[in-house]
């Protein structure tokens, strides 16, 4: 069986709900799933995914601070070469607040990952959110999808 990790951080909640439900959708594909957030992740685990999804708030127009120390990690991480992964983010919909998942997408790529989607946004409204209607069940059925590319 193929298996997939989602790593995600989360400050008001958004992102979580989306990752679980990215994990959800996986999970209905037929992919053994982990969802766990970072500061609760056992680090020499990674390597033994297939495919590997990392999550995070935009913060400062960018990655979420724990999330790039995470990823910074990540290049002494054993068994990564020939992965798969995959970014997403929440952030406040706009084209000035930049993108958590662009900088995640770039840090997989630079670890050797093959990117099999381009990272995905969920917008939330306001600072804490909530989600935008519907944001949920689209990260569900995008994991149904990333299920279909194992």
């Amino acid at each position: 069986m193929k298996t997939a990790l989602v790593v995600f951080d989360s400050v008001y909640g958004n992102t979580e709900r989306v990752a679980r439900a990215l994990a959800k959708g996986m999970e209905d594909g037929g992919v053994e799933v982990e969802c766990v957030r970072i500061n609760a992740l056992e680090f020499g685990r990674v390597g033994k995914f297939d495919l590997l999804c990392v999550g995070a708030p935009t913060q400062a127009f960018g990655v979420y601070r724990p999330v790039k120390e995470f990823l910074e990690r990540l290049k002494n991480a054993e068994g990564l070469a020939g992965k798969k992964g995959f970014a997403f983010d929440t952030k406040i919909k706009g084209w000035w607040t930049g993108s958590a998942a662009k900088g995640i997408e770039k840090r997989l790529r630079g670890l050797g990952l093959t990117i099999v989607k381009p990272y995905v946004s969920a917008i939330v409204k306001g600072k804490e959110g909530p989600l935008e209607e519907g944001a949920e069940e689209t990260f569900r059925q995008l994991g149904t999808e990333l299920a279909k590319t194992l």
